[in-house]
């Protein structure tokens, strides 16, 4: 076959650079056409065609995808070096783009520091994101290729960004710390901070999310910082007390102070500051949960100081109440958005009940000292030259109970504007400074009647003052269940009570003495025979005694009663104490009749002495004076057993030898009827009966000395 001229052109430099093809396709073509000849020399084979057609077709399918790999092979081997160049053809590109920005880094540099210095912050913080951006960008290429060791020279090449950002975030938070008085004056400024803060946030949550490559100084975190920031002048001098604050007024200045400073500040948050900062902010909420919490920690610290009880009231009412009310977060300006409820109390309940314990024990000090200086002045009362006060009933009496329970009653009044917890612990210890001041009282009280007892002349008004005592011993018993907050709760407490009971006890002790000493020398001159025969003995005991009842006249009824029920015993107690160990022995019948009737005779007095005064008969200790001359009357010696045990039936107290005086005195009983009467007593044993007022067993006489044993353990 001829080849055109057109073609010889086209394949010449094909023929040039492939020479082996045209001889390989000659070479071809032969073996081709002596196949063919061979195959089909025949006109039957010629039938078969079709089908040599298709498997030669299949194979040089095969043969041609064979020859394409194979030249993809060594295509893909050769331009490997070419696709590298090409890609670091196309970084310098880029670099190459970028160097005009890359030499102008510190130029801009320069830009942002006056713009910075302007106070120009959004313009500086866009051209510092734009450095920032091509810096991070760089650090990020050389990340991925792996050439760490190139960092190092890009971040001293922007080294300077550091003090940017610094200088930039100084601002920031200078403008943060002011962000109240911006607020109000001009909160441009405010908001520029607060646009630049949540663009780096922004850019932190995207690289965070990324996760690839943090650049250096990534996650700024301003919005934290924004918060702390915030936080940290909210809780600043403000709330920083000094030592001279830490009592009474200088204390109640410096809350008032933070009252006022709280209330003014939340409302400019909540009227102007929420505007100026997205909703997520969430400012007034954290900004009422940082001052809730400063003011907790700072009453902390002023807790630690030495308060006294009026610093200590003054937190505590503080606390639980001043700060809830609408004087403070409950203000009609802060509602409904400022609610401090959600949060922790103020202070704590274990904090609240550790300072009311304190509070507690600087006024029971206090109410020590005041009830020692109350004792005094009433120890200097009782030996002055005149008679105690009187009420307008004439019961002598002193200021000394209302005194004292004015100032429980006060100091538990006070505490009720506090807790119920607090005014039940001042409760408590009101009782116990109570029962303790009673007891110190007491003391006072038995301190004079020694200094009496020495010279009766002194105190001059001795009596008046001991009846003052128990009438002022009545009021205060009267008025311990008012000091309850609930008086259907008052009880008085036991140990109060007896306190109370001892002191009451002490003064009718030391009255009946002196009515004692003024009867005991007529009691020495009982029994005799002058007595005996009718003089005036018991007219003259009758005469002190209702002397005596004029003076007890001056105390309330109740102890007026008691008054004279015990002077009534010891009146009967002294009689028979008389008769008993100073014994006549009557040595005839007619004697005996003359003791009975004169031992009817005093007794009938005396009792209708008593009645006069308003003592019935049935509280009288005098009836056993008639059951004792009953005994001496009995006509028949022999009856004595049965009348003796209907006495000590009647008088439990009464002892084997005040019988044995008994019998001695009639004079007239038989060594086998005492005997038999001392028997009986033996077989029938006497238990003191509740509530019996003993007369007896105060009667010592001497035992007398008896030849033979008259019972188990008696012997002579």
């Amino acid at each position: 076959m001829g080849m055109s001229a057109e073609d010889e052109r086209a394949a010449s430099p094909r023929d040039e650079e492939w020479p082996e093809a045209e001889k390989a396709e000659k070479l071809a073509r032969g073996a081709a056409l002596k196949w063919a000849s061979g195959v089909f020399y025949r006109p039957e084979k010629l039938e078969g065609l079709g089908h040599y057609r298709r498997r030669e077709t299949q194979r040089n399918s095969s043969i041609q995808s064979r020859l394409k790999s194979t030249v993809q092979s060594y295509l893909e081997g050769g331009l490997q070096q070419m696709r590298e160049l090409m890609e670091e053809h196309v970084q310098l590109a880029s670099v190459v783009q970028v160097l005009p920005q890359i030499f102008s880094v510190h130029e801009v540099f320069s830009h942002i520091l006056q713009l910075l210095h302007g106070q120009h912050l959004l313009e500086a913080h866009v051209e510092l994101m734009m450095v920032e951006q091509l810096r991070d960008d760089i650090l990020s290429q050389l990340h991925l290729r792996g050439l760490s060791g190139a960092q190092a020279t890009v971040l001293s090449y922007f080294s300077g960004l550091q003090d940017l950002n610094e200088s930039l975030a100084k601002q920031l938070w200078d403008i943060v710390g002011s962000s109240l008085r911006l607020v109000r004056e001009d909160p441009v400024l405010f908001v520029t901070a607060v646009r630049i803060i949540e663009r780096e946030e922004k850019i932190d949550d995207a690289l965070l999310l990324e996760a690839t490559f943090l650049p250096p100084g990534r996650p700024k975190g301003w919005r934290q910082k924004f918060y702390q920031v915030l936080q940290d002048t909210i809780t600043g001098a403000r709330f920083h007390a000094p030592r001279t604050d830490a009592e009474g007024p200088g204390l109640a200045k410096h809350l008032a102070a933070l009252q006022k400073d709280i209330v003014s500040e939340l409302r400019v948050v909540k009227d102007l500051m929420v505007q100026c900062v997205p909703a997520h902010y969430n400012i007034l909420s954290v900004c009422t949960a940082t001052y809730h919490q400063a003011l907790s920690s700072h009453l902390q610290e002023i807790l630690r100081e030495d308060l006294d009880k009026q610093g200590l009231f003054l937190l505590l009412e503080w606390a639980l109440h001043v700060y809830h009310s609408p004087e403070m977060m409950g203000h009609p300006d802060l509602l409904p958005e400022v609610d401090v409820s959600a949060l922790d109390p103020l202070m704590s309940s274990e904090l609240v009940d550790q300072t009311e314990k304190r509070y507690v024990m600087k006024v029971k000090a206090s109410v020590f000292e005041w009830m020692q200086r109350t004792l005094e002045v009433e120890f200097k009362e009782w030996f002055r030259e005149e008679e105690p006060e009187t009420d307008h009933q004439g019961f002598f009496q002193s200021a000394l109970p209302a005194i004292v329970m004015q100032m429980l009653n006060e100091n538990i009044q006070v505490a009720s504007l506090i807790t119920d917890s607090l005014q039940q612990k001042i409760y408590n210890m009101a009782l116990e400074e109570l029962e303790a001041f009673l007891g110190r009282l007491r003391e006072a009280l038995v301190q004079c009647g020694k200094e009496h007892q020495q010279d009766r002349a002194v105190p001059k008004y001795y009596i008046s003052h001991l009846l003052a005592v128990l009438n002022n011993n009545l009021a205060l018993s009267n008025s311990v269940s008012s000091l309850h907050p609930d008086t259907a709760c008052g009880e008085v407490p036991a140990s109060l009570q007896a306190a109370l009971d001892r002191m009451q006890k002490k003064a009718t002790q030391l009255l009946l003495e002196e009515l004692l000493l003024d009867l005991q020398p007529l009691c020495l001159q009982l029994p005799s025979r002058k007595w005996l025969s009718g003089s005036q003995l018991v007219g003259s005991m009758c005469e002190v005694i209702d002397k005596y009842a004029k003076d007890f006249s001056r105390v309330r009824s109740p102890l007026f009663t008691l008054l004279l029920a015990e002077s009534e015993l010891l009146v009967a107690n002294q009689y028979l104490r008389a008769l008993l160990q100073r014994k006549v022995v009557c040595k005839s019948r007619e004697e005996r009749g003359q003791l009975c009737h004169r031992l009817l005779q005093d007794a009938t007095q005396l009792r209708e002495l008593f009645c006069g005064l308003g003592l019935e008969r049935s509280q009288q200790s005098l009836e056993a004076v008639f059951a004792l001359r009953e005994l001496i009357c009995l006509k028949d010696p022999a009856l004595l057993s049965l009348e003796v045990l209907g006495f000590i039936t009647k008088y439990p107290d009464v002892s084997d030898e005040h019988v044995s005086t008994l019998l001695d005195i009639r004079g007239d009983v038989s060594k086998e009827v005492r005997h038999v009467v001392l028997e009986m007593m033996a077989q029938h044993p006497q238990v003191l009966p509740e509530g019996y007022r003993p007369i007896f067993s105060t009667i010592l006489v001497p035992v007398p000395e008896l030849p033979f044993c008259l019972r188990k353990g008696k012997c002579a």
